[in-house]
């Protein structure tokens, strides 16, 4: 009879070995001396640990190899940082964004009804002068309560954001929850998606929307002449005081059908259900500046809860695009070629994740990783938030 071992703790990136196993091998059978998913796994490590580039993960893996073989095979050692650039290169981007995802979702209970931001991110360091191949940008889908990267999805060359945002929405699965978008996302397509997908909108509204901005901005403005006197809208306001700057935000929203009605083309913007005006008042050592913005939403009028969801969309640049720039020095980047700017990009936020979610430790990213990459115990926790 079989001994059944119960209990057995999980292979540190046991889930990562499952969901990233399925990324198809772009090498042919004869130069295959180093298993692919120990390629990717050693990666994924040195990347939390700080790594940038080929070279540190290879200089990772040797000064970590017989940690390593605690948990992976490496018949043949370390890769040299070649066969790393040369395998991310080739490694099919969808698929490894679809495994990523999957992993996400396997691994996280991510909450329903949340906020998830998808906004699009410049990787400065990718644009390579010499092959005239342009800095590649990225569109990410942030989830605020679970601080997670839930999916990536690069824009074309020749396009823009436009188009990459409707391909990351099919993606994902996030019924039941908020989107929020800037205005190039303002598109009646991708208001159709999330609504389609049993999702609510925030859309930022500019200029370049035409008569939609137009429209909206009028209604709003014959109320202001009036100091709304007379108005059928919704308030509400915050307040920030820090280190002698004050912020104050003032939200007016209505779902009033003598509005929404005077709106242009309205039929085509699927379940609108409100407009909003948000009036960001910064003041610095006495100087005073002011920003109009304006939203629509399928959600009704709350501006109480409007003015929560507009000012949370400010966490992907906050909590994701600042935290890649700064603590994992993403602009500086000098990985290029083909497919591997798009794969290197989801080794950090494979790398975030993991992070974030890891919570024994105090202080930052950056010094989560420098704990991981000075002490093995606390590489394995981060690794083990991902199981």
């Amino acid at each position: 009879m079989a001994v059944v071992e119960v209990g057995m703790p999980k292979k540190p990136l046991e889930a990562i070995e499952e969901h990233f196993s399925k990324v198809s091998d772009p090498r042919i059978d004869r130069t295959k001396e180093h298993k692919l998913i120990d390629i990717i796994a050693i990666a994924i490590c040195a990347v939390i640990c700080g790594a940038e580039g080929w070279t540190d993960i290879e200089n990772f893996g040797k000064s970590k190899l017989p940690w390593l073989k605690t948990f992976l095979e490496l018949p043949h050692g370390i890769p040299s940082h070649d066969t790393f650039g040369r395998v991310f290169s080739k490694i099919d981007a969808e698929q490894f964004q679809r495994a990523f995802y999957e992993w996400v979702l396997a691994v996280n209970d991510i909450i329903h009804g949340q906020i998830i931001n998808l906004d699009g991110k410049q990787l400065r360091g990718s644009k390579d002068k010499v092959l005239g191949k342009r800095a590649i940008y990225m569109v990410s889908a942030w989830a605020t309560e679970n601080e997670l990267v839930l999916g990536q999805r690069k824009v074309n060359e020749k396009s823009n954001e436009i188009t990459a945002i409707p391909e990351l929405l099919k993606l994902l699965a996030f019924s039941g929850c908020i989107v929020t978008i800037d205005a190039i996302g303002t598109q009646t397509n991708i208001a159709r998606t999330i609504v389609e997908a049993e999702a609510d909108y925030v859309l930022s509204v500019k200029e370049n929307q035409g008569h939609l901005y137009e429209d909206i901005s009028v209604l709003f403005a014959v109320d202001q002449a009036q100091q709304f006197k007379y108005a059928s809208l919704e308030y509400a306001q915050t307040t920030n005081k820090d280190h002698g700057r004050i912020e104050v935000r003032e939200c007016w929203s209505t779902s009033n059908p003598e509005y929404l009605n005077l709106i242009r083309d309205r039929q085509d913007w699927i379940g609108l259900q409100s407009i909003a005006m948000v009036i960001g008042t910064r003041i610095i050592d006495g100087k005073e500046t002011r920003k109009v913005r304006y939203y629509i939403s399928s959600l009704p009028s709350q501006a109480e809860r409007l003015l929560h969801i507009i000012r949370k969309h400010w966490s992907i640049e906050n909590d994701l695009h600042w935290v890649l720039d700064v603590a994992m020095n993403e602009d500086h980047s000098r990985v290029r070629k083909d497919q591997a700017p798009e794969n290197f990009a989801v080794l950090r936020h494979i790398a975030l994740n993991l992070l974030k979610q890891e919570k024994t430790a105090k202080g930052g990213i950056h010094a989560k990783q420098l704990q991981a990459a000075w002490k093995e115990d606390y590489l394995l926790k981060v690794l083990e938030a991902g199981n």
